[in-house]
């Protein structure tokens, strides 16, 4: 257990739990509300530069956090209705006019998703942090629980585009093939029409936020199962990225910087089903593999084959992400077969 779950788990044993609530902590990306028989959903996500966030463009940066607060609702099946916030910045260094086009990068997805925006707060600090309030409903929420041996895993879009963007941001100055490279830019997708069709087919469901793989390990560790992966989608600068720097691709995977995209699993029998529904709404999904049994955690590709069963290694651990990073790489190698 990482010290970050260890110290929620210590929170919220101490805190009385509302009788509205409706899912046990941890076991859905959105909490649950039972509020006059309509399944209220709320989310709640703190960011700061930590989260390797380009904040050089303020309103890809806005639209960036809009879309990673909601993405919890929408992981939940949940149509996003209102929106709240509280930020606080340096003001010599986010003026009038980085801040009003923040502003109207979180606006653009509002509209998008039909969410309004009801308030929040201000104050100041040396950096930036921004915390975003996401309230929706769903009539049929999904959570993280009700995967089973033999489901399908499928998820929405490419994967490393997050991970790639917390390389640029450490190794940018230091190394200079990093530096050499074009790196696209992370531009978080709105997975709201996604979303609503993943609702009528998902067993369970859970965002991309920390990592593919960490949203693997939630899912087998909620359900008592395992997984099997043979088919990433990796982003093509992602595979340029590994072959230029000798680094493996599945890093893109393992890393915990996400591209909050939606990982969920459906049944077998629903596959078809679930493909021409797809079809019929111009969408895109991947199946990246299959739930196993508890025992089996395997990234499996035509080069190599990892075993994450005994993979315990988090971010929050680290005060330097270089030697996460370090960790990381040991890992895979000292486990690909």
């Amino acid at each position: 257990m990482s010290k970050e779950s260890s110290i929620i788990k210590r929170i919220v044993g101490v805190l009385p739990k509302s009788g509205f609530m409706q899912n046990e902590f941890f076991q859905s990306d959105s909490e649950i509300i039972d509020f006059h028989n309509r399944k209220v959903l709320f989310s709640m996500d703190d960011f700061t530069r930590e989260d390797f966030f380009r904040d050089d463009d303020p309103k890809e940066l806005g639209r960036n956090v809009a879309i990673a607060t909601i993405s919890d609702i929408l992981a939940s099946g949940g149509q996003p209705l209102f929106f709240a916030h509280s930020m606080s910045f340096n003001y010599d260094k986010w003026d009038t006019q980085y801040v009003e086009a923040f502003s109207e990068g979180i606006s653009k997805v509002l509209r998008e998703v039909g969410a309004g925006f009801i308030g929040g707060d201000l104050g100041r600090s040396d950096s930036w942090k921004y915390t975003g309030v996401a309230i929706g409903e769903s009539e049929k929420p999904i959570t993280r629980i009700g995967a089973k041996e033999g489901d399908l895993i499928f998820m929405t879009g490419e994967v490393g585009a997050g991970n790639m963007e917390a390389t640029m941001i450490l190794f940018l100055n230091d190394n200079a093939l990093i530096s050499s490279i074009n790196l696209p830019r992370l531009k978080l997708n709105l997975r709201l029409k996604e979303s609503q069709l993943i609702q009528k087919y998902a067993t369970s469901c859970i965002d991309t936020s920390d990592g593919v793989l960490g949203a693997l390990n939630t899912i087998s560790e909620l359900n008592n199962t395992g997984f099997l992966v043979n088919n990433v989608p990796y982003t093509p600068a992602g595979i340029e990225l590994s072959k230029l720097t000798g680094k493996p691709a599945c890093i893109l995977l393992i890393g915990e910087c996400g591209e909050y995209e939606l990982l969920f699993t459906i049944k077998e029998n629903e596959k078809q089903a679930f493909l021409l529904d797809a079809k019929k709404h111009e969408l895109q999904f991947t199946q990246i593999g299959e739930v196993k049994s508890k025992d089996s955690k395997i990234l499996q590709t035509e080069d190599e084959c990892i075993d994450f069963s005994n993979f315990n290694i988090s971010a929050r651990d680290y005060n330097d992400m270089k030697y996460y990073l370090t960790e990381l790489f040991r890992y895979v190698e000292i486990n690909r077969k």
